[in-house]
């Protein structure tokens, strides 16, 4: 007789497995993100989580959603958990339950703006911040097997909540004071995703006159060529309507870019620049201080300092920003994606909350967004390049490459302060991101493009 020996959660993922980057865990479905993965991250939180209090569980419109949400319940019931499934919300709804009800944390499943056949999993600690470094190093060594298994105490218990959301709602719509938008011609392309769950009644609510663009939940179309990072859509459903803006949401709706009634982007640091102003004009800025980072436009930078304001740099990462402002006592803060944190509304990154406070302060001055971006500052020209570096010790120790290294310093000394250059890892995905921004257009794309072949000829050398 062949003897059975039970493990509670399997076999230990082992050391190979993808770790935390940038913002959670995300990957392709099946391969890097898996009910396996799912099942154990869900156990070894709920081990690291504070013991008291529900956990919470959201997700956007992705397909393997409820797959993914299943497994991670199983491993924190298994863990003797309570747990709370919100069903479809943005990300920020998350946080926001755990603040307001005292939750112990909670997960979100999503993979942000990335492809429909990608998820991800986001994990808040019980102040509704995203885990801390300590937090993500305690589940990790628990999904490595480095950490005991506890002995079964009981199964936890699993209920849906969706009447949660009716608070998140609210929550939305107070946040603009009493502000109203009676009249005021908006598209809004909700991808769809996560901001279909609530983002068409929040504006007619508040009496916006609104076309929706993508407006049902898809998890085969979510991102598809609509969106935050697909604009054109957006952009000619507001030119042809006649609207004053329109506003673009990615898949988990906690970011958020706008397009005016000429049909110009704004940005995220244009939205920081725009509302930073704002909150500067009615003494609401402590220090004048922003924070964005190291990804935000230098023309933001210079334009903010002859405010008079400080822009403080951080990483990339909303967790980063987070961490800034609480350090630093900032108001305001975000990324150039339109992530925008604000700490009289929770510091969550909210792209209906933001796309609200935009809308309604402009509506409330008798102002548009083309006038309010005619006023902001000019933009270096900044491009972007991703180069695919699938060896990720290569991609993320890319200094130890001694020539690309040198054709960093080499750009940097030719734009002699007029421009910089910026060499990344990618935390979620096997890209090196190099961006190089300056006064003239002409060295931003020689210097783009010359670091980027030196990044691909030795980054991927055999």
């Amino acid at each position: 007789m062949v003897e059975l020996v039970h493990h509670p959660l399997g076999r230990p993922l082992g050391e190979g497995w993808a770790s935390f980057g940038t913002d959670g865990i995300r990957g392709r479905v099946g391969s890097q993100v898996t009910p396996a993965l799912a099942l154990q991250l869900g156990y070894w939180s709920g081990q690291v989580l504070p013991r008291e209090g529900a956990v919470v569980i959201g997700m956007d419109s992705r397909s393997s959603g409820p797959m993914l949400a299943a497994a991670l319940t199983a491993g924190l019931t298994a863990a003797g958990r309570e747990v709370w499934q919100l069903g479809l919300c943005p990300t920020p709804a998350v946080p926001g339950v755990i603040r307001r009800l005292g939750a112990a944390g909670g997960l979100m499943v999503s993979a942000s703006h990335n492809p429909p056949h990608d998820n991800g999993i986001k994990l808040f600690g019980a102040s509704g911040a995203k885990l801390s470094r300590e937090q993500q190093q305690a589940i990790e060594a628990g999904l490595a097997g480095r950490e005991p298994v506890a002995a079964f105490s009981g199964a936890g218990t699993s209920r849906q909540r969706t009447d949660l959301m009716a608070d998140y709602r609210s929550s939305l719509v107070a946040s603009v004071d009493g502000r109203r938008l009676d009249g005021c011609r908006i598209v809004l392309d909700l991808c769809h995703g996560s901001a279909t769950a609530c983002g068409e009644a929040v504006f007619r609510e508040l009496g916006a006159d609104v076309t929706v663009l993508h407006g049902q939940p898809d998890g085969e179309r979510i991102n598809v060529g609509c969106g935050s990072t697909h604009l054109e859509p957006l952009r000619q459903a507001v030119l042809q309507s006649g609207a004053a803006m329109g506003f673009g949401f990615d898949g988990d709706a906690d970011r958020m870019l706008a397009v005016d009634a000429r049909g110009r982007v704004v940005d995220g640091d244009q939205i920081l620049y725009l509302w930073g102003t704002a909150l500067l004009q009615a003494g609401h800025l402590p220090e004048r201080r922003i924070v964005a980072t190291v990804m935000s436009n230098l023309g933001f930078e210079r334009a903010w300092q002859a405010k008079g304001g400080l822009l403080e740099r951080t990483a990339v990462g909303d967790q980063y920003v987070h961490q800034a402002m609480e350090a630093l006592g900032a108001a305001l803060g975000g990324e150039q994606s339109g992530h925008i944190l604000s700490a009289r509304h929770g510091m969550s990154g909210d792209g209906l909350l933001t796309a609200l406070q935009v809308a309604t302060l402009l509506h409330a001055e008798g102002s548009s967004l083309a006038d309010w971006l005619d006023t902001s500052f000019r933009p270096y020209p900044q491009v972007l390049v991703n180069v695919t570096v699938p060896d990720r010790q290569r991609r993320q120790q890319w200094q130890a490459c001694d020539p690309l290294r040198r054709a960093v310093e080499e750009a940097e000394t030719a734009m002699m302060g007029q421009g910089r250059v910026l060499v990344r890892a990618s935390g979620t995905e096997p890209l090196l991101r190099v961006m190089v921004e300056a006064s003239e257009q002409a060295a931003v794309d020689h210097w783009s493009s010359c670091l980027a072949k030196a990044a691909e000829q030795h980054l991927n050398a055999a």
